[in-house]
């Protein structure tokens, strides 16, 4: 299985490169982790909010793999417990499917993103930083596959 983090924006600070990077290395091979960042659309070009996440939104379903489970990232998604999400990358395990966690830039997800995935999910009820979403993200895959895995990782 492979999980894929697509993500708008690039260029992000060294410390979230870096804690992005220390999650993705610390995946088994068979929960394998892959970025893929997406070019926000530039502020300075006079389009409207909705303009340019529509411009971001076209940029993020061309870069999906095909045949993935997506789940939108999102404020207003269903909020799950590390164990809840232990148990829905158990299930993509066992049903072989790759999985993108689409997240978006500074405005959020166009609705046509978020119409498009099968889930939507919160990480928190607080707007996080869109480049903090990965390194939090990251290491929740992380701790939940160790959940399933009873690695030391996970303590209750």
């Amino acid at each position: 299985m492979k999980l894929w983090l697509v993500a708008v924006g690039h260029k992000m600070p060294a410390w979230i490169t870096a804690g992005f990077t220390e999650y993705a290395k610390r995946m088994a091979r068979e929960a394998h982790i892959e970025l893929i960042e997406i070019k926000p659309e530039p502020r300075t070009t006079g389009k409207s909010v909705m303009q340019m996440m529509e411009a971001e939104a076209q940029r993020i379903l061309a870069a999906l793999p095909k045949d993935v489970l997506r789940i939108a990232l999102d404020e207003h998604g269903a909020q799950s417990s590390t164990k809840q999400l232990a148990q829905q990358m158990q299930g993509w395990m066992g049903s072989g499917c790759d999985v993108a966690f689409i997240i978006g830039g500074a405005d959020g997800l166009h609705e046509s993103v978020k119409n498009s995935a099968q889930q939507l999910l919160a990480l928190s009820i607080m707007t996080l930083p869109h480049g903090l979403v990965r390194v939090l993200l990251a290491e929740q895959l992380y701790r939940a596959h160790s959940l399933l895995h009873n690695h030391p990782y996970h303590r209750e």
